[in-house]
């Protein structure tokens, strides 16, 4: 039964409730939805098949690591068809300024930016940052595959797999091909083959951002001066000058630079350097002469466009394609070396890129000393040190934390084959050649290589002034610490960083605050607590390095790393992703699941959301009744009690005691319930409205109820419990849970039978076409079932008794409060035809008031006796009673004055039931230091009593109190409800009017 949705739930909602659910998150949760969920989705198979499997290899998590993989794939697709060509743009600024030989090094802006004013839009820095992301998901899968490898075959590889590292093999010789050698380097060194892998991925990250290598040639057409179709020209200006030198000379043969007159002759165009005579393509650097201009920037273009294929990782056959195409094949030649034994790959892929490898060690040292001493162009240099692992000379072309990093592991794999293949084959470099030329990198002769780490390298660019800031940004120091290690001190600082951002200003109810000296690390330059694609990001880096074994701390490191969890898990509350809670709770500690879920709960209001939320906590065994039993205790924690108020139960302040009138009853004060219910407030109401989805949990349901009048009580939060007594009345819970409870529904909060139970049973069976001879068997039959369940509702309603007792005094001064509204009117009256109507209505209030007191006066809060009685329900009793009582006292006098002056025999009524003698309502008000109140409205009320039975007598000859339906009989003296009789108040006293007047 959907109790929760029944027209009885609670549905106020403030305008900050308005804020919470849709400034600002759910405007990022719009943006990102779709891969939110894809992502949880994801998790979600994951924890699945965590139950399944024991192993801890990459077979565990690689298929869900390609998920998400695959979800930034599709969304850079897509952001890719809506700003390629502002990508484009920035691109081809990019190329014109490397072109132009402006210095400098580029930091991409990854930080936080909305895509527009309204929030709703993407931007190139949205694409940017899921390019980002996909390069993160693939470095992950790269890494876990290297690190946790699983055992498999070629023909039978391990699920998700991408990489096929090369076997051992023990047959290499001095005249195997350096292919084969390429390849036992890397099945036998697990440190090579780790930087292969990252070397590898860089070319691929490159090439997945970088932008089309012929779009870059037509962007440099306008600084070489060269339409379409003269890229095959080659030096075409300085091919033109030496051309007309040598018609002028009718020189038939190459010209000679030492030919006399030809420096002065043979000039660039400003006539500042002299030209070559040659056009071979060491003319440059053997004749020390230059070219024109626009050669320069032809030679720059030609060698820039060569770099960025082979930093993408192009094969070399496509480099031979593309330099081929324009008559500049030697370039290609350069870069290969030897020709024989080429080998074509059918496919790239991370696990062969590097087999194309067929250069020779002296060929490799002779491109070090031509990066080093010469080559016309710095991007000459810079392939020429990549092929032969000389470092210097490719630092002065990157301007990327990525592109450095290129150049550090390419050197050291470069070098470290170099020594490997000098010391598993020495003999295959001839001495006689290999001593004339030096090591390209004396630094690496020796093994450091080999000794260093991925995190020395990492540590290196941190402080490296060109990539010191973008090492420092949170998407790079994560994929420097997936590379070089370190992901446990990441993800601790981190969650330290974002404890200390989250808690500035108003501070955080889901995230404590922790101190800086628990960092050992200072790797990230800033945590931004908004930007929810990193946190996404981490968290689920997080849950996959728990499901290899990994981050599997304790104390204050597990606070930390679960920081970040919990701020995603805020994250997609504030969204409105509520169904996604219980999963990723469910993934931290025992503790922090329960107190992250507890302060969640308040913010689900929507009946369905709460009844799938509850169904997935029990999904996830978590603890539900521990969960809805802290959320109360975390909301209470957070109210603030009103500081003027020392004691335990502050009084009811329901009398006007600043009233002029002081021979009257003190008035009942106007609007004392109208202080308007805070968010804490509402969060409490709405957190105890989960108890009515506990079908069974009837004590705990009445206990709890108890637990939050009282703390309403305490705060002086009328509104609030009296929005209490009618969102979640104690009808709404027994028409929740006695079908669970008694297999029926019934509403306890009426008066209940057994007779007229059974009575009513009779009759329908009775009626019952289907029932003969046999009904009085089943009516035989059925009372000790009836008689048992009778039992069971009288036990649920002893519970329930001290809630019951609890609504309704707030039910009471609801009414009261409905009271005073209608009595404020008869001062507004001047037409007496709206007296009618005001009567009316106050006869209504005065009815419904009396209804409302009317328990309050038998056994209000009065345990039964019990080992452990409450010791506040006395407390209780002596604030509100007393109050209450008086008030009640106020009305009946106004009414009597308004109304019927009958009304006055009312308040002897509460007067006898007072001072009856099993009553002790006489010490409640002792208790409470009012019994002087108590004293002198009575005296009021009997006063004008004394006043009503002279006007009577003076109107109609017969006291107004006589004759009356209260009167003992014709002529005779009135009783009042007790039996008092009426005749003392007869006096013959001549009074002023009942009104005082």
């Amino acid at each position: 039964m959907d109790v929760a949705g029944s027209p009885g739930s609670l549905t106020l909602l403030t305008v900050n409730d308005v804020h919470r659910a849709l400034h600002p998150l759910q405007v990022s949760a719009d943006r990102v939805g779709k891969q939110v969920e894809q992502f949880a989705e994801t998790l979600d198979r994951l924890s699945k098949a965590s139950s399944q499997k024991s192993a801890r290899d990459c077979r565990r998590v690689l298929p869900f690591i390609s998920g998400y993989e695959k979800i930034a794939s599709e969304t850079v697709k897509r952001l890719r068809k809506e700003h390629e060509p502002a990508q484009q743009e920035k691109f081809k600024k990019s190329f014109s300024r490397r072109l132009r030989g402006v210095s400098g090094t580029s930091t991409p802006n990854l930080g936080h930016e909305d895509g527009a004013e309204d929030g709703t839009h993407t931007t190139v820095k949205d694409l940017q940052r899921w390019e980002q992301e996909l390069q993160t998901w693939q470095l992950l899968g790269l890494m876990t595959q290297v690190r946790n490898p699983a055992p498999h075959t070629a023909s039978n590889p391990a699920p998700g797999d991408t990489l096929n590292r090369p076997r051992k093999d023990a047959g290499i010789h001095r005249y195997s091909s350096e292919q084969d050698l390429w390849e036992s380097f890397l099945a036998e060194d697990d440190t090579a083959w780790e930087r292969h892998v990252i070397v590898e991925w860089l070319k691929q990250c490159a090439d997945g951002a970088g932008k089309d290598i012929d779009t870059v040639i037509q962007d440099l057409d306008v600084d070489s001066e060269r339409g379409e179709g003269l890229w095959s020209h080659g030096w075409l200006y300085s091919k033109e000058a030496i051309k007309a030198q040598k018609r002028l000379r009718s020189w038939p043969q190459a010209l000679d630079p030492n030919t006399p007159g030809i420096d002065a002759s043979l000039m660039n165009s400003a006539r500042t350097e002299g030209l070559v005579t040659q056009l071979d393509p060491d003319a440059v650097t053997r004749q020390q002469r230059s070219l024109q201009k626009e050669d320069l920037s032809f030679e720059r273009a030609m060698w820039l466009a060569c770099w960025e294929m082979y930093r993408r990782g192009h094969s070399w056959e496509s480099i031979r394609e593309w330099c081929k195409e324009r008559n500049e094949v030697w370039r290609a030649v350069t870069m290969r070396g030897a020709l024989q034994g080429v080998v074509h790959l059918k496919k790239r892929s991370p696990g062969d890129m590097h087999n194309n490898w067929q250069s020779r060690s002296l060929w490799r040292r002779m491109c070090a000393i031509t990066a080093k001493e010469g080559g016309i162009d710095e991007f000459e240099n810079a392939i020429y040190g990549a092929l032969s692992g000389y470092l210097p000379s490719v630092h002065k072309v990157c301007r990327t934390w990525d592109d450095y990093l290129f150049a550090e592991y390419n050197s050291y794999l470069v070098n470290q084959f170099d020594q490997y293949e000098q010391a598993r084959l020495p003999n295959r470099l001839p001495h006689s050649r290999s001593e004339n030329i030096s090591a390209p990198n004396p630094a690496f002769s020796s093994d450091v290589a080999v000794r260093s780490s991925g995190k020395d390298m990492i540590t290196k660019l941190s402080h490296f002034e060109p990539t010191r800031s973008e090492a420092r940004l949170p998407v790079k120091t994560l994929q420097g610490c997936l590379i070089g290690g370190g992901l446990r001190d990441y993800f601790i600082e981190y969650g330290i960083k974002l404890s200390q951002v989250v808690n500035d200003g108003n501070g955080s109810k889901i995230i404590k605050r922790m101190g800086s000296e628990l960092l050992k690390t200072d790797i990230i330059a800033e945590v931004k607590a908004d930007d929810y694609n990193m946190l996404r990001v981490l968290a689920h880096v997080i849950l996959i390095s728990q499901e290899l074994g990994g981050l599997l701390e304790k104390g204050d490191s597990q606070q930390a790393i679960e920081n970040i969890i919990v701020a995603y898990i805020d994250f997609l509350g504030q969204a409105g992703k509520q169904q996604l809670l219980p999963m990723y709770a469910s993934r931290l500690s025992s503790r922090r699941a329960t107190d992250c879920m507890a302060r969640q709960l308040p913010y689900i209001v929507d009946p369905a959301e709460r009844h799938t939320v509850m169904k997935l906590m029990k999904d996830y065994n978590m603890d539900v009744l521990l969960i809805l039993n802290k959320q109360l205790q975390f909301i209470i924690y957070d109210m603030e009690a009103d500081p003027s108020n020392t004691a335990a139960f502050p009084p009811l302040d329901l009398l006007d005691t600043k009233s002029n009138r002081s021979k009257s009853v003190v008035p009942v004060k106007e609007g004392f319930m109208q202080r308007p219910i805070t968010d804490d407030e509402l969060d409490l109401l709405h957190g105890y409205e989960w108890y009515l989805l506990l079908t069974e949990d009837w004590n705990i349901t009445m206990t709890t109820g108890v637990i939050m009048y009282k703390h309403l009580l305490r705060t002086r939060s009328y509104a609030a419990s009296r929005e209490l007594t009618r969102s979640i009345s104690f009808s709404r819970i027994s028409l929740a849970k006695t079908e669970a409870l008694l297999g029926r529904t019934i509403d306890l909060s009426q008066p209940y039978s057994l007779e007229e139970d059974e009575s009513d049973s009779q009759a329908n069976l009775r009626r019952s076409t289907r029932v003969r001879d046999s009904s009085s068997q089943k009516e035989k039959r059925s009372t000790p079932d009836r008689r048992k369940q009778a039992d069971k509702i009288e036990l649920l309603l002893s519970q329930a008794k001290i809630f019951r007792d609890l609504e309704q005094l707030f039910v009471a001064l609801d009414a009261l409060e409905a009271w005073s509204k209608v009595a404020k009117l008869k001062h507004t009256l001047t037409d007496p035809r709206h007296a009618r109507g005001f009567k009316s209505d106050l006869q209504k209030a005065h009815d419904r008031l009396g209804a409302a007191i009317e328990p309050l006066l038998h056994g209000w809060l009065i345990e039964a006796p019990a080992e452990n009685p409450d010791p506040e329900l006395p407390r209780i009793r002596t604030a509100c009673l007393p109050s209450t009582l008086l008030a009640y006292i106020s009305t009946l006098n106004f009414d009597a004055h308004a109304l019927s002056r009958e009304m006055l025999l009312k308040c002897m009524d509460v007067a006898a039931l007072i001072a009856a003698p099993d009553s002790d309502m006489v010490e409640t008000f002792m208790e409470s230091k009012r019994m002087a109140e108590l004293v002198d409205a009575l005296a009021v009320t009997s006063l004008n009593i004394v006043r009503a039975e002279e006007r009577g007598r003076k109107v109609g000859g017969r006291g107004v109190l006589r004759g009356s339906r209260r009167s003992g009989g014709r002529g005779g003296k009135g009783r009042g409800a007790t039996g008092g009789e009426l005749g003392i108040w007869t006096t013959g006293m001549k009074e002023r009017g009942v009104d005082g007047e």
